[in-house]
């Protein structure tokens, strides 16, 4: 086993014990129920305090950090948006017979949390646990254009021939997703499938999310306009459901 192994092995080891505890422990017990030296131990506590995944109490116990914390209020985040979402996505659903999905940014990619099925036999497929680039899907093209992603660097890869593989291509079509309201693509991820999306807006205007529709471009091709019109209004009453509920869970 390499020095670098083992001191992973060994930080993940305390980091364990700590989170696990019912209680903040002392470096003392950590000591003790790890065995390894003391100075071993000292040194471990102090990387992980110092990277946010420990953190002291008044009395100098160690518990789990604040990014224990922030991971968990992104995912209370993530399920609250998805619950309020739920009737937007019933109603695009019911009115276009489509797939409906929600997806967030997550790092540089779009993760999508919550998904209405198509009523159409032939209609899209789960899109839950498929990875998509962010430039090949109207989803990832809403959180480019309203900078709730990274832009992607160099040339990007093409999936077909509809893709757009140049920066300076892409750039072009964010300008009409932000003069629109609404992202659209046309079998840029795989031949014969279109899809549409809108931004949802968090009070501060900032975008968290958006709203989208796929299926085949032999339905949707003709639907453009009317789905994106579609989308920004239900994302826009979406946006003013969070809004409401925020200002009921801010104390007075």
């Amino acid at each position: 086993m390499s020095h670098g192994t083992q001191s992973i092995d060994r930080a993940a080891e305390v980091l364990s014990l700590v989170v696990r505890s019912e209680e903040p422990v002392t470096y003392t017990q950590v000591v003790e129920m790890t065995d390894l030296a003391r100075s071993t131990v000292s040194r471990l506590l102090q990387a992980l305090e110092r990277n946010g995944l420990l953190e002291r109490d008044k009395d100098g116990r160690f518990r789990g950090g604040v990014l224990f914390a922030q991971y968990a209020a992104r995912f209370d985040r993530v399920e609250s948006l998805a619950a309020a979402a739920e009737p937007a996505l019933e109603r695009v659903g019911e009115e276009t017979g489509e797939t409906v999905n929600l997806g967030v940014p997550s790092g540089d990619t779009v993760v999508h949390v919550a998904q209405v099925d198509s009523t159409f036999v032939l209609g899209a497929t789960n899109w839950v646990d498929v990875e998509v680039p962010p430039h090949t899907s109207a989803l990832g093209k809403v959180m480019y254009a309203f900078e709730a992603l990274p832009m992607p660097r160099g040339r990007l890869q093409g999936r077909t021939q509809n893709t757009l593989t140049s920066r300076a291509a892409l750039d072009r079509d964010l300008r009409g997703v932000r003069e629109l309201g609404y992202a659209v693509t046309h079998g840029e991820f795989e031949e014969g499938l279109d899809a549409v999306a809108a931004p949802v807006r968090g009070p501060d205007g900032t975008v968290h999310a958006a709203i989208g529709i796929s299926g085949p471009s032999l339905r949707l091709a003709e639907e453009h306009r009317r789905y994106g019109e579609l989308l920004v209004a239900e994302s826009d009453m979406l946006a003013k459901v969070l809004s409401r509920r925020l200002r009921k869970n801010v104390p007075s």
